[in-house]
């Protein structure tokens, strides 16, 4: 999974986390056994009202200050490091 994720992680790191991951899957098939046959399904553990608001649009943050605390400008836009190795499209 850390190659996956691109993670360089160290034998202990790796250890920890292996560790961590056969708990929650433990967990996971403990909660394989419960019955819920009769358990309704939910989205959230408590009745919530669903709050609407009118969708209306706002100016959004002018770009000074949306730059304002950024490491790296040009013009309006941040410059960020390459992280794509290659020219393919």
């Amino acid at each position: 999974m850390a190659e996956l994720a691109r993670l360089s992680l160290g034998d202990a790191e790796i250890e920890g986390l292996t560790s961590d991951l056969d708990t929650i899957l433990d967990y996971v098939e403990a909660l394989r056994g419960v019955d819920t046959t009769d358990v309704e399904p939910t989205a959230h553990a408590l009745p919530l009202a669903t709050p609407f608001r009118d969708d209306v649009a706002e100016a959004g943050l002018d770009p000074e200050s949306a730059l304002r605390n950024a490491p790296a400008a040009s013009g309006d836009t941040f410059v960020v490091p390459k992280v794509i190795e290659g020219g393919e499209a």
